[in-house]
């Protein structure tokens, strides 16, 4: 046995050896030249727990997602010559693969709706061009799922780096939605060639990242997950899908069997309320059922963060404007974020820990609607920091009020 863990130890400094060469600038083909045989029987699993132990090592996550299709083309051979998941219609996996293949034929349609749009603009190429973007970003669906559902999983096995570049790789693609939407909108005016050049300038790194993107998935991130994750868990995974819901497909019945997926359906909210015990708060006392009803029934989203920075509780409002997934309780709120955005989280938590502030507000505009969040620092009585309380209101239409109203629509 030690001898087998000796071995495992030096094979995996030797896989370190590779991709810390890979980042001094040698190239991929000095590498795979001088590491052949070691990198013959690279598997799926040993990679991710390769970049997250160089991650935990101190290299940063942006220097791993600067040369993550590096990393792949290093281990591509490897990865091809092992067998795929073997899935079956409703298993997460399998509706990931389902979205994938169909996202490839939408990003297919964009880009032949491009190239015709190129070769003779005009209003009717442009609509279709448009249509189509929004097609392709229905699939932001699959990484939100991703992100807010599969990684928190995977956190808990100690996958927690790669998954954290697979993130921002993820925000870039929505950056580049983004731009060729604002380009798309604009459209060509009086120069046509510019317009051109600025399309190839978007779209083809955009559609690089999105395949690159199934590539990982299909040969790390899903092999990975499905060696890393119990029967019970990916049971879990399937009953929070709809929380976010699928692009493309619809998951398959075929699993899990029925059995299983009686016993892995969550009790009714009424069935775990301990009836007819109240709780005794400040001003008056509800039983647990009463207070999950006032609390889905806000018009604001809410979220509870611990003293600790773990995601204690959300309120399931009927609509929310972040996506959330039970799969998030129990996740330090630090995963919760993109990599981007991540150290203004921290500053307010760190401000809040500290005394410095109790109040942090944004408002940002989103699919056309104008969105205010709020965090706020709780505090015992003794003024001691206990955690952070976030609220997100869609306040589009309060905006717009104006003057009056004193009495009811039926009462005029």
């Amino acid at each position: 046995m030690s001898e087998y863990i000796n071995n495992q130890t030096q094979r995996q400094e030797a896989l370190k050896r590779v991709i810390r060469q890979l980042h001094e600038g040698k190239s991929v083909e000095e590498v795979k030249g001088e590491f052949a045989a070691l990198l013959r029987d690279v598997g799926a699993s040993e990679i991710a727990a390769l970049e997250q132990a160089l991650i935990d090592e101190g290299l940063p996550e942006t220097e791993v997602k600067r040369l993550c299709d590096v990393h792949v083309a290093v281990f591509r051979e490897s990865l091809e010559a092992r067998r795929k998941p073997d899935t079956i219609p409703g298993h997460p996996v399998y509706t990931f693969l389902a979205e994938n293949g169909a996202a490839g034929r939408v990003l297919d349609a964009l880009q032949e709706a491009l190239q015709a749009l190129k070769a003779a603009p005009d209003a009717q190429r442009l609509a279709q061009a448009r249509q189509r973007l929004q097609e392709m970003r229905q699939y932001e669906k699959h990484y939100l799922r991703k992100e807010n559902i599969l990684f928190p999983y995977l956190e808990k096995h100690g996958f927690s780096g790669p998954s954290a570049v697979m993130w921002a790789i993820h925000d870039d693609i929505r950056a580049g939605w983004k731009a060729l939407d604002a380009l798309l909108a604009a459209g060509p005016g009086d120069d046509p060639a510019s317009f051109n050049a600025r399309l190839d300038e978007v779209f083809v790194p955009l559609s690089t990242a999105i395949r690159e993107m199934f590539y990982k998935e299909e040969n790390i991130l899903f092999p990975t997950a499905l060696e890393m994750l119990s029967e019970e868990e990916w049971l879990e995974v399937r009953r929070h899908e709809p929380e976010i819901g699928t692009c493309y497909v619809e998951p398959g019945s075929q699993w899990p069997p029925q059995m299983a997926a009686a016993e892995a359906a969550p009790l009714p909210a009424e069935a775990r309320a301990v009836t007819g015990d109240l709780l005794h708060l400040d001003t008056g006392s509800l039983t647990a059922s009463e207070i999950n009803r006032l609390l889905t029934h806000l018009p604001v989203d809410i979220t509870y963060v611990d003293k600790e920075d773990t995601v204690r509780f959300f309120s399931q409002t009927r609509e929310r404007i972040f996506p959330r997934s039970p799969a998030i309780i129990g996740r330090k709120v630090q995963k919760c974020h993109p990599p981007a955005s991540l150290h203004r989280v921290q500053q307010i938590l760190d401000d809040f820990r500290a005394g410095r502030r109790d109040e942090a507000e944004f408002w940002i505009q989103m699919r056309g609607r104008f969105i205010h969040i709020r965090y706020f620092a709780v505090r015992d009585e003794q003024g001691q920091y206990q955690g952070t309380l976030e609220v997100t209101q869609d306040i589009t239409r309060l905006r717009t009020l104006e003057g009056e109203r004193r009495l009811l629509d039926e009462d005029r």
